[in-house]
């Protein structure tokens, strides 16, 4: 495997580049010669807090600088701890004589920085004053608790003890008040990690770790640290399933406690993919009797361009749900739910389509079969000549209909068309729901008959969308298609010239839909909407 691309000036400036350009559009932080950033405007009296880490876990920590969170954060090189003369520095810079609170996740080389720190500003330094500390360490990576050494790690519980603590700052409390705080938040808090793939660290030549493909690696460290347990991906809710299983007991919550979930990026995933995995904890915590009361879903501690994903689950009790809901101005801190998180059931009405009543109607089965059977071929075909998104919506608009279908041409034709119109949606749903519609209609016991179904659904087709014969659409097979039955030809030839419309999509360019944007580089891809029109046409004449 190799690395993936990347923007950047150059592997060796990534860090420094990167930082420069956070910091350009942080608006209350500026660096520090000394090694550190920290608010623009320090506070006046109480509390400072100072954290860091190594960068690429962004926004944690640089982001979380602001009233009510950091008071100033260290940046490491990339996955590398911070030195002890930085943090030195800026435990210096912040305080106003109430002392600084250090919260350190419990990697080894954070550990010994900041305790080297503390001891360097414990003394007065050329006339400046000693500062008194206190320490919170974060360890709360139960991927981590059964191994020899320096134990659990420090993941994504560090963001909410920040949080806990920069209120509690703001609140006025002392030093030792805030410190147990953070001890508090951080005694019970646990968290773990999954991935699809390994982060990708500059100047590397290959990804930090070989993960097969279809497999993920569970318990994934922030830093690329590999996972003892590979195994094949499975479902979303077996992942929390198992998730939960390891997090859970360390946590020590029971039925009718209150919780906080963070469900969080580790770097490249998407938010419906974070949307399915934090559905499945609320659910699975709810099915448990432990109330998700707040709740935090989004980037907030990444590893780089990792795909995967960490759940934290932290108890809440009344101080600390008014700690995390008390007000922050860092710009890296998302909009979180201030309230209990309420899992609705999506619910869509949605006509019957499910064409399983009466007898079997074998020529629409042989049809809807073979879309069934060909989403991977129609993917590939619309990757090349749209947005590759084709498939798919031919799979959510028949995947569902168990073979074969049963009931009469009408019923049937007319079950496909709510399928279509409700289930795939997009271009594709509206057209071919349009299309199956009227010819529905038209096949109903008093209808018209099969040629003037498609005659009409033809009409119906054009007038939505205005595409002509060569636009690379649909039309292209319905058109000659609908001209030979209009003229008295057979369901066959009626194919045959369907086939023919559809061949002649390759030598074309779109002028109509997504494939429109692509110009010449769709030449020689047939289009795969007029495909599956013309299998259509196919199975009706073999009936």
């Amino acid at each position: 495997m190799t690395q993936r691309a990347r923007f950047e000036n150059s592997a060796g400036s990534l860090f420094t580049d990167g930082l420069r350009g956070l910091l350009a559009a942080h608006p209350d932080a500026t660096w520090h010669d000394g090694g550190f950033v920290a608010r623009r405007t320090p506070r006046a009296t109480g509390v400072a807090l100072v954290s860091g880490g190594g960068s690429g876990h962004e926004p944690m920590h640089v982001g979380l600088i602001g009233a009510g969170l950091l008071d100033a954060a260290c940046p490491g090189l990339i996955f590398t701890s911070p030195n002890a003369v930085q943090v030195a520095a800026a435990t210096r810079a912040v305080d106003t004589g109430a002392g600084v609170l250090h919260i350190v996740k419990n990697y080894t080389g954070d550990v010994m920085n900041f305790a080297v720190a503390r001891r360097l500003v414990a003394a007065p330094d050329g006339g400046t004053p000693a500062v008194a500390t206190d320490v919170v360490i974060v360890d709360d990576d139960v991927a981590t608790e059964d191994t020899p050494g320096p134990g659990r790690r420090g993941t994504g519980a560090t963001v909410v003890v920040e949080k806990m603590c920069g209120a509690a700052a703001d609140r006025g409390l002392a030093l030792a008040e805030v410190a147990a705080i953070g001890r508090r938040t951080a005694a019970r808090a646990r968290s773990m990690a999954v991935s699809v793939s390994a982060a990708n660290v500059p100047g590397a030549d290959a990804p930090s770790f070989d993960l097969p493909d279809g497999h993920m690696a569970f318990g994934v460290g922030i830093h690329g640290e590999r996972a003892r347990d590979e195994r094949p991906v499975t479902a979303a809710e077996e992942i929390v399933t198992d998730l939960l299983a390891r997090i859970l007991p360390g946590t020590g919550l029971q039925a009718g406690d209150r919780a906080l979930v963070v469900l969080n990026n580790l770097g490249s995933v998407t938010d419906l993919e974070l949307g399915v995995l934090f559905a499945e904890a609320v659910k699975q915590l709810a099915e448990r009797g432990i109330e998700v009361t707040r709740s935090l879903v989004g980037r907030v501690v990444t590893a780089l361009d990792m795909a995967g994903a960490s759940l934290t689950v932290v108890p809440l009790d009344d101080e600390l749900i008014t700690l995390w809901d008390a007000p922050t101005s860092a710009p890296g801190w998302p909009r979180t739910a201030a309230a209990p998180s309420n899992l609705d059931p999506l619910v869509r009405a949605r006509p019957d389509d499910s064409a399983a009543q009466g007898e079997p109607n074998a020529w629409l089965t042989d049809f809807v079969g073979r879309v069934q059977r060909s989403v991977g071929e129609l993917t590939e075909l619309d990757r090349q000549a749209g947005d590759g998104d084709f498939g798919t919506n031919m799979e959510a608009a028949l995947g569902h209909f168990t073979l074969p279908l049963r009931g009469t041409d009408g019923e049937v034709l007319d079950a496909m068309a709510t399928a279509y119109l409700v289930r795939a949606g997009g271009t594709s749903g509206a057209v071919f729901g349009t299309f199956f519609t009227e010819l529905g209609r038209a096949l109903q016991a008093d209808g018209a008959g099969f040629a003037a179904g498609v005659r009409a659904g033809l009409d119906a087709v054009v007038e939505l969308g205005g595409a002509r014969v060569g636009d690379k659409t649909v039309v292209d097979a319905l058109s000659p298609a609908a001209d030979v039955l209009d003229g008295g030809g057979s369901l066959a030839d009626a194919a045959a010239a369907a086939a023919q419309g559809v061949a002649a999509t390759a030598d074309s360019t779109a002028s109509r839909g997504r494939a429109s944007y692509l110009g010449d580089a769709v030449r020689g891809v047939p289009d795969p909407g007029a495909l599956v029109m013309s299998w259509l046409f196919e199975a009706a004449a073999a009936r």
